[in-house]
């Protein structure tokens, strides 16, 4: 057959539609010739399908940009800068504390982290002071706390005023990673300095006394006190043992951490407001006040000490109850009682004794509660222990026994039940020392709590005053005449209570103010904890401290 003639297109160009092969025609035309290519064309159902397919994924690609750029448009751009800005915390320096003169008792020092560490005066400082904590961050390197924060003490109570405000810088980086620019959007806010009332010298002197007595003898610890009478501005407030505020902030020492939490001297207790002790003889000066108020003795009414009191036993009258006193004193008055500390004596006037009428348990408790004891001071810079004055009621609910006048002998002597801190005892004697105002402590500077009123005689006031300097003058027989001496003159009273199983040990006080003729300072010092044997006690502690202000700090000695 013969075949018609091809005929050719001067352009030869290809149309759309015939791009289509038949593959099984392949090997019967040369390809290398494009013969057999063209079979069919493109049907327009099949155009129609490829033409709405296009416009659906035309359609969502305008659909998604349009929410892109306009429904999301602020967020997206937030997250672009967030790429290229990072936030940086500038710490804020926590406000420093001073002494009354200047002194800083917690400073700031820059650390290699971003943020200054503290340093606290130390020793003697510890439970005052208080400590932090500092920010943390994780191994990657991001703080997840951002906070210099009180843990114990003023650091803790002061937190909100001290703490300050931190700041934040941005800073804008490049794709790269690397610093291009920074702005400081939030200036830091240093915290608040604090000025005390305390007098560092005094205080480092008060510590070192205690400590060297503790370690000589040895007692378990002590705690001391010196507080305006008329403010309540505390002078010098220190405990031993105490832990060492640097340590404790930084973390890192972690033996000596360890040794705080097994020591059974408890490193961590305040003992100045946390810490109950049986107060002994030191509350005899309120005994007294109590007596001459309630009418009970007079400045000329005397009983006879020899040595001990006899009480008859109803259920076995061959053997009486002994009350003994620590020594045989003869004839005292009121006076004399506080002089040479007399047991006879308060007993009579606390219980009553062959006819003598006693202030009774009633009385008693009521007098210890208007001088403060059995509740907190006020103070502002730690948790206070309230104390404990017994009472039959509570005798009959903890052990279902009746009160007797032995146990109203034994709280008129301050041994029993009674539990006091030595902040509350310190409060107590300044308010014999001022007339009768029970002030609030304070260490803050200039600021000042309210007083209560303890309603007691001048007269009153005068006697037991009179026989709290002759416990300290009377060279013979005055319990506190380690406390005489060329500098100032002292008004005391001491106390020795037994504590323990059996009485094998006892806690030494001594508690008074200076000067004695215009009061100014009341003071209190405790040793916790000694051996009964030992006879060397918190007198000897005050008397150094009474040196040491002598030659540092002799301005408080001055009598207006």
């Amino acid at each position: 057959m013969r075949r018609g003639k091809i005929t050719r297109r001067a352009d030869f160009e290809i149309e759309p539609d015939e791009v289509l092969l038949d593959a099984s025609n392949l090997p019967s035309f040369d390809t290398d010739q494009f013969q057999g290519r063209i079979i069919a064309p493109i049907e327009k159902r099949s155009l129609s399908i490829f033409a709405i397919g296009f416009v659906l994924v035309l359609i969502v690609l305008i659909g998604e940009a349009f929410h892109l750029q306009v429904s999301q448009g602020s967020e997206l751009q937030a997250r672009s800068e967030n790429n290229r800005l990072e936030q940086s915390i500038i710490f804020a320096e926590r406000g420093v504390v001073l002494d009354r003169n200047g002194e800083v008792l917690v400073g700031n020092i820059q650390d290699e982290d971003s943020f200054a560490k503290r340093e606290y005066a130390s020793p003697g400082f510890g439970h005052l002071l208080g400590y932090v904590s500092y920010p943390k961050k994780d191994k990657a390197g991001y703080w997840y706390s951002t906070e210099i924060e009180g843990v114990a003490g003023l650091e803790a109570v002061f937190d909100d005023r001290v703490q300050g405000e931190n700041g934040l810088v941005l800073i804008e980086t490049n794709a790269l990673g690397e610093e291009s620019s920074s702005e400081t959007v939030l200036k830091p806010l240093t915290g608040e300095n604090l000025q005390l009332t305390i007098d560092a010298n005094i205080q480092k002197s008060l510590h070192t006394h205690i400590k060297t007595l503790a370690d000589q003898i040895p007692f378990e610890g002590g705690s001391g006190i010196i507080m305006d009478v008329n403010t309540g501005e505390i002078l010098a407030l220190t405990n031993y043992p105490e832990y060492n505020p640097n340590i404790l902030a930084s973390g890192e020492d972690r033996d000596t951490i360890v040794s705080y939490q097994n020591d059974a001297r408890k490193p961590y207790l305040n003992r100045a407001v946390s810490g109950l002790f049986t107060p002994g003889s030191v509350v005899k000066p309120l005994v007294a006040i109590a007596a001459l108020e309630e009418k009970v003795v007079g400045i000329n009414n005397t009983f006879l000490s020899t040595g001990q009191i006899s009480i008859p036993n109803p259920y076995f009258p061959d053997q009486p109850t002994i009350f003994r006193d620590w020594k045989v004193h003869g004839y005292v008055n009121v006076v004399r009682a506080l002089a040479v500390s007399s047991n006879v004596f308060f007993y009579i006037v606390g219980g009553g004794y062959e006819g003598q009428e006693g202030l009774g348990i009633d009385t008693i408790s009521k007098w210890f509660k208007d001088f403060g004891l059995g509740e907190p001071t006020g103070i502002q810079f730690a948790s206070e222990e309230k104390g404990f004055i017994p009472t039959p009621a509570w005798k009959e609910e903890a052990y279902n026994e009746d009160w007797r006048v032995g146990d109203t002998y034994y709280t008129a002597i301050g041994q029993y039940a009674v539990q006091v801190t030595p902040l509350q005892m310190v409060r107590a004697v300044a308010a014999i020392a001022n007339g009768g105002a029970l002030v609030t402590p304070t260490i803050i500077a200039g600021e000042f709590g309210t007083d209560k009123k303890v309603n007691f005689s001048e007269e009153s006031r005068d006697i037991v005053v009179s026989g709290m300097r002759e416990a300290v003058n009377n060279s013979e027989v005055g319990t506190a005449r380690g406390l005489k001496n060329n500098h100032v003159s002292v008004a005391a009273k001491t106390g020795t209570a037994q504590v323990g199983s059996g009485n094998k040990f006892h806690n030494a006080w001594v508690e008074g103010f200076f000067p004695a003729e215009n009061p100014k300072y009341a003071f209190v010092v405790v040793m916790d904890r000694g051996p009964s044997s030992n006879l060397i006690g918190a007198v000897s502690v005050m008397r150094n401290v009474i040196e040491d202000m002598a030659n540092s700090s002799p301005q408080y000695f001055v009598v207006d």
